[in-house]
């Protein structure tokens, strides 16, 4: 069985429009969908000592992510105030709490080790440490959002085999170009998502474009990191990039039928 481990930012995302409160957050969601396609996983980062704080580590242990390296420090959980209009997630202000203070220890470089492959992010505050990981021969999955040229990018992009990105604005010359500015930096492979029009990635070699599995949308939020996870794990499965992709949406076509991101 497959085993990654996500490690940085997590939020709880509030619904102002409807006082509903989700836990959330990218590698937090990553290891939710690992964990729904079969496969082990672990969370990494930090809660407060507050209900969000408990509101989060009560519900990723429902799902059996491994929450033992979690570090609970004094203080509020990040929270993300989000509306959701006509399907889409419209977000607000954001209160970072203690993930301000999050740092990756020696003893949890050596808990990520023990994974097939590591996960992290532009707000994971993880990106100065991935490259201990690297030097022990355990893959590097890095999701830059919708900038792949921010700071934390290009200090983990370097050590990083698998580089994702959004972005659903670019024509898609336009979006090659940047694929291959970021591929330049170090990752052997390079995804970038684009909305309703699929995704493209790059291996070094050649292009790859996929669609999206069209369902009934209730809620979008997630989707990224759906497409992430069922990428991913099909990745350490062996398959090839077009499959990986493939995999990537219809785990997707699952989370946004639904509102919330789990």
């Amino acid at each position: 069985m497959i085993k990654i481990a996500c490690v940085g930012d997590n939020c709880v995302d509030f619904y102002d429009n409807t006082n509903e409160a989700f836990p959330g957050g990218n590698p937090v969601n990553v290891a939710v969908y690992v964990r729904r396609l079969g496969g082990e996983s672990s969370y990494l980062g930090a809660v407060g000592t507050d209900d969000h704080g408990r509101l989060m580590l009560d519900a990723l242990r429902s799902k059996g992510v491994d929450v033992s390296h979690v570090q609970v420090l004094e203080g509020t959980t990040a929270l993300t105030h989000v509306n959701r209009i006509d399907g889409e997630r419209v977000f607000g202000d954001y209160d970072e709490g203690v993930m301000a203070d999050f740092s990756l220890r020696d003893e949890d470089i050596d808990f990520l080790c023990q994974h097939d492959l590591v996960v992290s992010g532009l707000w994971g505050h993880a990106e100065s440490h991935l490259h201990k990981v690297r030097a022990r021969n355990i893959p590097v999955a890095f999701d830059c959002a919708e900038r792949p040229f921010d700071e934390a990018a290009l200090i983990a992009l370097p050590h990083t085999n698998i580089a994702f990105f959004a972005d659903d604005t670019s024509t898609e010359e336009e979006l090659r170009n940047k694929i291959l500015r970021v591929a330049a930096m170090g990752p052997e492979l390079v995804v970038a998502t684009r909305g309703t029009k699929g995704s493209l990635a790059y291996d070094g070699r050649e292009f790859y474009a996929y669609g999206i599995v069209k369902c009934e949308v209730g809620d979008t939020m997630g989707a990224g990191d759906s497409f992430i996870a069922g990428f991913l794990t099909s990745w350490l499965q062996g398959k090839d990039t077009v499959s990986c992709m493939a995999d990537g949406a219809a785990n997707a076509a699952v989370t946004i039928s639904y509102c919330g991101a789990w």
